[in-house]
């Protein structure tokens, strides 16, 4: 059962699915707040909570909340976070966290100054089969890392009104599904890449819809990354080590994994957790961080995916309506 007092701001899919997970784990969600309030206010009714509020922003002034799960528009996040933390929430941000590097540094900073955890809610980070995976390459069964080559499509319909292709929803790829692709490639290098090559297709509205990404660390590690919103690919992740690659489709909840043996041919398939459990699973770790001093929930990584993600898009010279007249 869940030990602390959970909020949710943000009613959509993500806010759905946490109140079923926190059902799941025993408990239940101690309040939701959302933009529009009617929204708030069914969500409480479905789901049993007791406690609404009439604007989001009265969540951080109750005492009684201890993690606040934000799951609002992204480029939204960014003025929920820097009050959340300043009145001393835990928080559970969904991806992106931030719209770039600069907004990030702040909410860390505030993070740091009022000694609370925040993270970001990518999945793949608390799946059990990640874990099993990361202790199999520190045994050294693998060997060094060589190469990652990442597939992230979906098929949107050309609707230019929503989220997806809407620049001041802060719409494109590269924040809705590129974050997962390179989040993968930062779990498996050693280190974070510091060669960013790049190609963009933009969308009428003037956001990424399609784009390819080379990376190469100081380690001599690559990646490709392969991203589209209209266009299908399997969610498909292969990291190619010295003995061995390892596949996973459906990697962002992913809870199989099949490596195969270089020397032989031989393959293993490892299987670990369920993908129905990925917010049972960052509940967990969530909670764990905030009774264990913030471990476990890779914000150093979420902070170098966000760089890599900040110097790409300025490549491509693409900004979003908050950024404009920012130093970059």
């Amino acid at each position: 059962m869940p030990a602390y007092r959970w909020a949710t701001l943000g009613c959509g899919v993500i806010g759905h699915e946490l109140a079923q997970a926190m059902q799941a784990l025993g408990g239940n969600l101690y309040s939701v707040g959302n933009r529009t309030h009617e929204k708030a206010l069914a969500f409480a009714e479905k789901y049993g909570i007791s406690k609404v509020y009439d604007r989001p922003e009265d969540i951080f002034a109750d005492p009684d909340v201890d993690i606040v799960y934000i799951s609002t528009p992204h480029n939204t996040h960014i003025r929920y976070l820097l009050p959340a933390l300043s009145a001393g929430k835990h928080v559970l941000c969904e991806k992106s966290i931030t719209l770039n590097s600069r907004e990030l540094d702040q909410a860390r900073r505030c993070a740091r100054e009022h000694g609370v955890v925040l993270a970001e809610a990518m999945t793949l980070y608390h799946m059990p089969v990640y874990k099993q995976l990361a202790e199999l390459i520190r045994s050294g069964a693998l060997g060094p890392l060589r190469f990652i080559q990442m597939n992230f499509g979906s098929y949107k319909d050309y609707d230019m009104t929503n989220r997806f292709f809407n620049r001041s929803l802060a719409g494109g790829a590269l924040l809705d599904i590129g974050v997962y692709a390179l989040s993968f490639v930062r779990y498996f290098m050693s280190c974070q890449p510091d060669q960013i090559a790049s190609q963009v297709r933009l969308a009428p509205t003037g956001v990424d819809e399609q784009a390819g990404i080379l990376l190469q660390n100081r380690e001599g590690e690559m990646a490709t990354i392969s991203l589209s919103l209209h266009a299908k690919q399997p969610k498909r992740g292969m990291a190619a080590f010295d003995k061995g690659y390892i596949e996973i489709y459906d990697y962002p909840r992913a809870d199989t994994a099949t490596l195969t043996y270089t020397a032989d041919g031989r393959q293993q398939v490892l299987q670990a957790g369920s993908q129905a459990k990925a917010l049972q699973y960052e509940i967990v770790d969530m909670e764990n961080a905030v009774a264990h001093g913030g471990q476990g929930m890779y914000l150093d990584y979420t902070k170098e995916v966000m760089d890599l993600m900040t110097a790409i898009r300025q490549q491509w010279g693409l900004t979003y309506p908050e950024e404009e007249g920012e130093v970059r």
